[in-house]
């Protein structure tokens, strides 16, 4: 190395950003089942924790039977209804991840269809993703059938599934992109204090990110919802800093003029940014399909939307 010509950082290449293989990435460990190890000790701790809470519960009403007949029967009717309440949650928190793994796996077959130019896998991808929206969108669904039949091309077929099905579903999800970072914005520029606006933005966020599960057929509950957040954040961090950064200097740098006059402006355009990056990732999880036929959300553009909500807003 010739130390008197050091090099120069300008010279360097730019850093690698690879979004779609992190987003396969994360799209794939969120559909890989867990180890068999990890499920017989879920099984193990979960079926011990119930034996014994079993049995305290069974001593608890036995020994009030014995003290009191009227309120052992209350007890045991109140004991009773709060055992099926936590059955009933906890299989809809199951289904909710059943949901969500469904949408994996159909994300999964859509890339190797697309990547190995199957038609036989291309047209099974079609109608999974068909039957998921066929009882909220008969129309479209028919639709796709219809023209699906006629086509022979995986790439077509594909795009033309996500035209039909996928693309409408998208305004809606981009319209609550653009709800939550108007909320978070308003909420870091008017309240003063510190942790109040974080606790909204928080909760705003995982409220957007469980509607959006919704919009695409996850229906995911409070558990389900927590996952998909979690997954969100890797995949934001596997795609690299670089990335957020860039979207947001071009959205604060869109804030313009009110952001240079309010310090607490330019925070809460700060906040909307990542609200609406953290949104747009939750769109391409939540997904059956990558975006290909259809344009990927741009934050610039959803922050210009939920701002110009706002000023309508005001005006009315």
């Amino acid at each position: 190395m010739d130390w008197d010509d050091p090099a120069d950082p300008a010279n360097a290449p730019p850093v690698p950003e690879d979004a779609e293989g992190a987003l396969a990435t994360a799209i794939r460990v969120g559909a890989r089942r867990p180890s068999r190890l990890w499920r017989f000790c879920l099984w193990s701790f979960g079926t011990a924790g119930g034996f014994v809470l079993a049995v305290a519960i069974h001593d608890f009403v036995a020994s009030l039977l014995d003290r009191n007949t009227a309120l052992g029967m209350v007890a045991f009717v109140l004991m009773g209804l709060a055992i099926l309440a936590a059955v009933l949650l906890a299989g809809r928190e199951a289904l909710s991840y059943l949901r969500l793994a469904r949408l994996d796996h159909l994300r999964l077959a859509v890339d190797e269809a697309r990547a190995a130019g199957d038609v036989k896998g291309a047209r099974k991808a079609s109608q999974g993703i068909a039957a998921i929206y066929a009882p909220h969108h008969p129309a479209a669904t028919a639709r796709l059938r219809e023209r699906g039949a006629e086509v022979f091309d995986a790439d077509a077929l594909l795009d033309m599934t996500e035209a039909e099905l996928l693309a409408p579903l998208d305004q809606y999800a981009r319209r609550e992109v653009e709800r939550a970072a108007r909320q978070v914005a308003v909420a870091t520029a008017l309240i003063p204090l510190a942790l109040a606006d974080v606790a909204t933005a928080l909760f705003a966020n995982l409220r957007m990110v469980r509607r959006i599960a919704e919009i695409y057929g996850g229906r995911s509950g409070t558990a389900g919802s927590l996952k998909l957040l979690m997954r969100v954040f890797s995949y934001l961090v596997a795609t690299g800093a670089l990335a957020v950064t860039d979207d947001l200097v071009h959205s604060v740098a869109g804030g313009g003029l009110l952001s240079r006059i309010s310090r607490r402006f330019g925070e809460g355009m700060i906040n909307a940014a990542l609200t609406a990056r953290i949104g747009v990732a939750a769109m391409e999880l939540s997904r059956p399909m990558p975006f290909h036929a259809a344009p990927r959300p741009r934050i610039p553009n959803l922050l210009s939307r939920a701002l110009t909500g706002l000023w309508e807003q005001n005006a009315a």
